[in-house]
């Protein structure tokens, strides 16, 4: 049956670019950020999934899978290596929570990063849901551009005991960006 969804799962330091119907690319986002890029026209979109913004000039080849500076080029290029064109790739950007109050603020550097990236490309941002104190499972429909993100409880934030870290995440809330 060709109607049948495929669900790709996107982790820390991957991306992916698709071309075809029926594909959802799903991710579990704390402080990391995933950009979900796409060509209308050209039919072709992507993900990917940064733990930090990065530069890779003082990064060792091995961990540079983990900045969003490769991973966002990577996707790019991904995406113009399908068909599409920079000038009507369009943007989802999601993640970015601040985890842990006391720490530094990773999920906001991410955040800032993937926001000046794109518009240093010229790529149009349409939707964004960035910062926040908890966790979000995102699945992003690369063709349609459709996006839904349902929120997570049960992470340690702000001063909460060191116990609570080991609950498992709850599905809190579903936001749909279209």
């Amino acid at each position: 049956m060709t109607d049948q969804l495929t669900k790709i799962h996107v982790i820390q330091g991957e991306y992916r670019v698709v071309d075809r119907p029926n594909v959802v690319l799903a991710t579990i986002l704390g402080s990391c950020v995933a950009a979900c890029l796409r060509d209308p026209e050209a039919h072709v979109g992507g993900m990917n999934h940064f733990l930090l913004p990065g530069d890779l000039d003082g990064t060792k080849a091995a961990d540079a899978e983990r900045y969003g500076v490769h991973l966002m080029e990577l996707l790019v290029n991904g995406l113009l290596k399908r068909g599409a064109r920079r000038e009507r790739l369009e943007g989802k950007l999601f993640g970015g929570a601040r985890m842990l109050d006391g720490l530094p603020d990773i999920g906001s550097k991410n955040a800032s990063f993937a926001r000046r990236f794109l518009n240093n490309e010229g790529i149009r941002i349409v939707a964004e849901d960035l910062g926040g104190a908890r966790g979000r499972r995102l699945e992003y429909y690369p063709l349609s551009g459709r996006a839904r993100q349902i929120f997570l409880s049960g992470y340690v934030h702000k001063s909460q005991p060191a116990e609570a870290a080991t609950v498992k995440p709850v599905l809190e809330g579903t936001l749909e960006f279209f």
